[in-house]
């Protein structure tokens, strides 16, 4: 007996793994839940052209397979707001198996539809799953990581979710071929591949050690830290109680000023930095969506089909390399992301986006000339260029900036809303596009050149840089800029090198902790 509790006691948690294997295992559920977002936000844009979904659906006109398409994003919008209420209380890991399971249930309600009125219940509540699993993954991914790792794993969890996109397209191309409702329930059903993926790596993760730290789990907190440090590491050494100390003193001096949701909503609070931030973080992904990237991503056979005059098996095969020419480009987002920054991403970004919808604007307002086949082709190639901007700058900064920008008491509040406004826009661009295509034509692109040009002076004017910092580095400049709304002004603010007397400072306290151990030892020894 006394054996077997030893043997228990010294079993290892997480299979033994410690430090980069951890933190790749950590990874590796973060981006399946992203692969999944990305191919159920493709697989739709080769259903809705495939004639044995539109028979059974009874031969939906624009606007309601717009509605079908969209409301998906209502319910991520539901579902993103939800987390506000229990994501806190549960942490990311328990709140992330609920989105699992929602995302579940719904995939095998749609892939099992008859009627359109089955399929929109099941589009809700696979999107409520969705809404769920897309605000937590990037915070539980940020928060288990080192800093010189953070950005780059996010953005690879978006570079999987153009890979789930690309795998979706070649996915409903593969099977335009069969026939029956073969060719989109299986597409469809093949969503439940991830959720078991999910299951089988999520329970057995450790939780986010400031999430543990922040409610009380001191001990947990410590040995997980430690555990993401690596092996070498031990909840003793002054380096992970240094990073303790530094996660405690962002919770009390949060704790002590964060508002509640009725302060917020009412303006009532002595913390404008904290919604500033609030507001920074939403508008990230608010913008992501006006930059005119679903107009495409769910539609883009239909664009071709409908703006470019492609046929319905052509319009599928360029979709379906497009994602392909997407994913590879977007590698590059992960050598940038530190290099350059979130700032330059952006703006870089939005003013390439913005020439590539200029160009595809006016390549189709003469498509239905003499030439229109040149024209449309050009366009086409326009559309290619837009994902190439789209992947390297956009793709990932918008789900990795809100959870840097927000203190640790409002990053769950703050991704909450920030996935939301992503979802609410989101809804928004799914539902008019298709009417919108049909009724202006390509004057509709000119919406998204304007939306671009605008966002390159605002990325300037008012978002600092969050690169290569500790996320207690963002709460310090807010707390000693507390009036700070133009960023461009501040050095500190917009440079992409952690400055300097952070780095001087965890430096010094190491050190005192280090000598106040060794001191401490002396005595002991005496």
């Amino acid at each position: 007996m006394a054996g077997s509790a030893t043997m228990k006691n010294d079993k290892k948690p997480y299979f033994g793994m410690t430090g980069t294997m951890l933190n790749v295992w950590v990874t590796v559920a973060c981006t399946t839940a992203m692969t999944l977002f990305g191919y159920d936000q493709g697989v739709f844009g080769g259903i809705i052209v495939t004639q044995d979904f539109l028979h059974t659906m009874g031969d939906p006109d624009p606007n309601l397979q717009g509605t079908i398409v969209s409301l998906y994003d209502i319910g991520c919008f539901v579902g993103a707001l939800s987390t506000l209420g229990f994501g806190e209380k549960l942490g990311r890991k328990k709140t992330f198996l609920i989105g699992v399971t929602i995302m579940s249930i719904g995939a095998i309600l749609q892939a099992s539809s008859f009627t359109v009125a089955q399929m929109i219940v099941a589009r809700l509540i696979t999107g409520v799953g969705n809404g769920i699993n897309t605000s937590t993954a990037p915070v539980w991914q940020s928060e288990t990581s080192k800093p010189s790792w953070r950005g780059k794993l996010v953005v690879f969890e978006m570079i999987m979710n153009i890979a789930g996109f690309s795998l979706s397209n070649w996915m409903t191309y593969g099977f335009s071929f069969t026939k029956g409702s073969l060719a989109w329930r299986f597409p469809i059903a093949f969503q439940l591949v991830f959720s078991f993926i999910l299951y089988a790596t999520v329970p057995w993760l450790p939780e986010s050690p400031r999430w543990l730290l922040a409610h009380g789990h001191e001990e947990e907190g410590l040995n997980v830290l430690a555990a993401l440090e690596g092996e070498h590491a031990s909840p003793e050494d002054s380096y992970i109680i240094a990073q303790k100390d530094v996660i405690m003193e962002a919770v009390r001096i949060e704790r002590d000023a964060s508002p509640s949701w009725r302060d917020i909503l009412r303006g009532k609070t002595g913390n404008t930095g904290m919604i500033k931030r609030l507001v920074l973080g939403g508008g990230t992904q608010w913008m992501q969506q006006l930059v005119g990237i679903n107009v495409t991503s769910y539609y883009l056979p239909l664009v071709l089909q409908n703006s470019v005059g492609l046929s319905n098996n052509l319009a599928r095969l360029l979709a379906a390399c497009n994602s392909v020419s997407y994913l590879i480009f977007s590698f590059a987002g992960l050598v940038l992301i530190e290099r350059a920054g979130r700032r330059k991403l952006m703006m870089w970004g939005a003013a390439g986006q913005c020439v590539c919808y200029i160009l595809i604007s006016a390549l189709l307002s003469h498509a239905n000339g003499p030439n229109g086949t040149k024209f449309g082709a050009g366009a086409t190639a326009f559309f290619f260029l837009y994902y190439v901007f789209f992947g390297i700058c956009w793709q990932g900064v918008p789900w990795l900036y809100p959870t840097e920008i927000n203190s640790l008491s409002m990053r769950t509040k703050g991704a909450a809303v920030g996935t939301a406004s992503n979802w609410i826009s989101n809804y928004i661009v799914v539902q008019i596009t298709p009417t919108g295509i049909a009724n202006l034509g390509w004057r509709f692109y000119l919406i998204w050149v304007v939306f671009n040009a605008v966002f390159v002076p605002l990325v300037w004017l008012v978002y600092p840089e969050t690169a290569n910092r500790q996320l207690e580095d963002i709460d310090r400049l807010y707390r000693e800029n507390s009036s700070m709304v133009w960023v461009f002004k501040n050095k500190e603010a917009i440079q992409v090198e952690r400055p300097e007397r952070f780095r001087v400072e965890e430096e010094s306290r190491r050190k005192g902790l280090e000598h106040s151990e060794e001191k401490k030892s002396s005595i002991e020894h005496t």
